[in-house]
């Protein structure tokens, strides 16, 4: 009985890990630069990919497997926006300026 409610837990988790990881593969494909593609992957991404790791960590019925898969999230979490934020500034530093749709650049002044 516990098995399959956290079978259905855990499938749940996956299809909305999996729409939120199709929302990001859809944002790098239609949006304007580089920074908003980047934004959607590493948003979307990166809670999509956290989903499927509960999801592991709901299904596993092991505690070393769900703890595993819970500091994968966790690391995940804490160093996929900071990359992107790091990989952001490092496009601009190299001559990459963001769409004409930008309204607030606050990096304007720094070369």
């Amino acid at each position: 009985m516990i098995a399959d409610i956290l079978a259905y837990v855990a499938g749940t988790l996956l299809i909305v890990g999996a729409f939120f990881s199709l929302a990001a593969a859809i944002g790098i494909l239609r949006l304007p630069d580089l920074y908003t593609r980047m934004h959607a992957a590493s948003k979307a991404g990166t809670l999509g990919s956290g989903l499927a790791f509960v999801a592991i960590a709901v299904i596993a019925m092991d505690g070393s497997v769900a703890l595993r898969a819970l500091a994968g999230f966790v690391f995940f979490l804490l160093t996929a926006p900071i990359s992107a934020h790091l990989l952001a500034k490092a496009a601009y530093a190299a001559g990459y300026r963001p769409s004409d749709i930008m309204q607030i650049n606050d990096l304007e002044d720094e070369k």
